[in-house]
């Protein structure tokens, strides 16, 4: 994968869980094995999450050069801490083992791509 493409998968990537997360984070979260109704305040931090991911993508396509590697470094940092606290999340067991593989996976895939696009500049 080139990094043109690595970046427009993570854009896209982010755009998609971002909007879903802010716009209707009950289904969204349910989506991810997440249970909203146990935890009232889950649609809030869903929205604080969307709107990152939202911010990161919007940064990532709208610069170029120097700003775009700051952008994707910021977004590989939150993707790489996303994924630890998915897995401490199951390991601790106040996230469900199914909820915590999606919402680990779906971060590694971010991280991933970031990645590949930092190391083809």
């Amino acid at each position: 994968m080139n990094r043109t493409n690595a970046i427009n998968a993570l854009v896209g990537l982010r755009i998609a869980v971002g909007a879903a997360s802010w716009l209707t984070p009950r289904p969204a979260g349910k989506l991810f094995g997440l249970d909203s109704k146990a935890n009232p305040q889950a649609p809030y931090l869903a929205r604080l999450f969307g709107v990152r991911d939202i911010a990161l993508a919007y940064g990532a396509m709208s610069s170029e050069g120097e700003h775009q590697r700051q952008w994707l470094t910021a977004g590989l940092a939150c993707d790489v801490a996303d994924s630890v606290a998915g897995i401490a999340g199951g390991r601790r067991g106040y996230l469900p083992k199914f909820a915590s593989v999606l919402v680990t996976a779906t971060a590694v895939a971010a991280a991933a791509l970031g990645a590949v696009a930092l190391s083809q500049e």
